[in-house]
């Protein structure tokens, strides 16, 4: 794949507006040359409109909030949640509450939905995407859920999991883009950035 990455317009810098450390390696499959500003906004944990809307909104929020600090450069912001019945699973703030959202997860379906708003304030661009994944958990005992937190930290990630790390000890399947579950829908972005001329 490195022969698909590229530098985004000469002089213009791109920067992703994001603290996650899965996003910057998933955007270097992508870019060559990108900064990394956290926005440090306050999220919102609701939408009148449902999840999607929240994902948006979010993303929004992030990439605003650097976009007004770097008028002159391309800005990403990027929201994944996940949500099961309406109810929305962000990061657990301890550990119990990371295994309550895996035990209402076990053998069950549930979407993980990312925002997307691209920014380049100098130049009046702003536009948003959306990409949604499906993901189905094996049914889960407590000493899974137990083994799996030994290996993996549960507290910054939303739903209390991350499908590249020991993932076929909680998932029995996926449907659509496995790097959007991550954190980061490559195709998306990468279609949405060709035409832009900010990637091969």
């Amino acid at each position: 794949m490195r022969e698909q990455k590229a530098n985004t317009k000469a002089g213009v810098p791109f920067i992703l507006a994001s603290a996650s450390s899965r996003r910057r390696e998933l955007l270097a499959e992508l870019l060559i040359e990108y900064e990394v500003i956290v926005s440090n906004v306050d999220e919102l944990s609701s939408h009148p409109d449902g999840p999607p809307s929240l994902a948006i909104e979010n993303a929004k929020l992030k990439a605003r909030s650097v976009a007004n600090q770097r008028p002159e450069a391309w800005v990403l912001g990027v929201d994944t949640i996940v949500t099961i019945g309406g109810e929305v699973f962000g990061k657990p703030s301890d550990l119990a509450e990371a295994k309550a959202m895996l035990r209402i997860l076990s053998g069950k379906s549930h979407q993980v939905i990312s925002g997307l708003c691209l920014i380049h304030l100098e130049d009046g661009y702003e536009e948003t995407r959306l990409e949604t994944s499906e993901v189905t958990f094996r049914e889960l005992d407590d000493g899974t859920i137990a083994e799996y937190f030994t290996e993996v930290n549960p507290l910054d990630k939303a739903g209390g999991y991350a499908i590249q790390i020991r993932g076929e000890l909680i998932v029995e399947r996926y449907e659509g883009s496995r790097s959007n579950v991550i954190g980061l829908p490559l195709n998306l972005l990468r279609e949405w950035l060709l035409p832009l001329g900010l990637t091969d």
